[in-house]
């Protein structure tokens, strides 16, 4: 794969962040922490029930340069990536195959049919 990879689809890196309910709980919000160029390739899927509605699961394999760790831009698990109203769950992230510049990050997109 060294050599192979295409950055050619912008994401926005997002990060769980909790924000003040008004009521004196919390809430969780999203907090963009930039846009990562990756490419994105899908792995597998499967439907499955869901609370009252069907639900299509895609794994896919994402690439996206490398940052140095504990930096903003680097992503983590818990995480996600956004692509307009789609989104992809990050699960794990690892050192690419591509080489030292780039990480892979295994995430999970979950439409409700």
């Amino acid at each position: 794969m060294r050599g192979q990879v295409r950055l050619s689809r912008p994401l926005v890196l997002e990060a769980p962040a909790r924000a003040g309910d008004g009521a004196g709980g919390f809430v969780e919000v999203w907090e963009v922490r930039g846009t990562l160029w990756a490419e994105v390739v899908a792995r597998t899927g499967r439907d499955g029930p869901g609370e009252g509605a069907s639900v299509a699961r895609t794994a896919y394999r994402i690439t996206v340069r490398a940052a140095p760790q504990g930096a903003p831009s680097r992503p983590v698990p818990g995480q996600r990536l956004r692509d307009g109203a789609r989104v992809f769950a990050i699960e794990a992230v690892t050192e690419s195959a591509a080489g030292p510049g780039y990480l892979t990050l295994w995430a999970e997109e979950e439409v409700v049919a």
